[in-house]
């Protein structure tokens, strides 16, 4: 399976028609935050696959353009303080903004950050009983406390997210928020069983559905 992570820069060959012949064979799409609607139902309609999302620290509450003003992308899933199992069988779920800094809509202070995170718990537990796994990806805008953050205010990261993937143990968390311009910049770090890829501007990733199910089965036969 193929997934086309997004997040913070529009790219030419993503809006554009070379959408097609370059990424014509993802299966998924996840938006990572601070990126036009307009632009994720660009991918939607070109791709025709599902695109699930969360909101960045520089979302608008309403966007206007062409058609009704509206408060998401149309045909996007929103998983923002939500569980979902897409069709293939990964279970997602995720968490939008940044710490807070300012004014701005979509930023948490770091308890608050802590409060989504609790209240994503009781499902998790409900997908290992089910699933014989808590998670497989983790889609935020934000990144975990002294993984992929600054030391300034606005870049700080979030506490409760590190607990999150020390617990729970995801395949992947994605992410966005820090913008990447060097190419000695990191993008990925990995964290016991979880991969963390920040997603700036675009990220193709394999997964290996088989070996998610295979997890299970090795955490099924060490607990008995």
């Amino acid at each position: 399976m193929k997934i086309l992570a997004v997040s913070d820069q529009e790219i030419d060959a993503i809006y554009s028609p070379q959408i097609k012949s370059r990424f014509g064979d993802v299966d998924l799409v996840i938006g990572c935050g601070d990126l036009p609607y307009y632009y994720l139902e660009y991918i939607i309609s070109m791709l025709d696959v599902p695109l699930y999302f969360v909101r960045g620290n520089h979302a608008y509450l309403l966007e206007y353009g062409a058609g009704q003003p509206r408060a998401a992308p149309w045909g996007a899933i929103d998983l923002h303080r939500r569980l979902v199992r897409d069709d293939s069988g990964l279970l997602l779920a995720g968490i939008e903004g940044s710490l807070r800094y300012n004014a701005g809509p979509y930023q948490y202070e770091q308890f608050d950050m802590w409060a989504m995170v609790l209240l994503l718990t009781p499902g998790l537990l409900v997908n290992k009983l089910r699933f014989g796994r808590y998670l497989d990806i983790f889609v935020t805008h934000a990144y975990p406390w002294q993984i992929h953050d600054l030391p300034d205010r606005p870049h700080r990261g979030a506490k409760a997210f590190r607990w999150f993937v020390q617990v729970f143990q995801p395949a992947f968390h994605l992410h966005g928020h820090i913008h990447l311009y060097r190419r000695d910049a990191i993008r990925e770090t990995r964290l016991n069983r979880t991969r963390i890829i920040n997603t700036f501007g675009y990220q193709e990733i394999a997964v290996d559905l088989a070996s998610l199910s295979h997890h299970r089965r090795q955490d099924k036969t060490s607990s008995s």
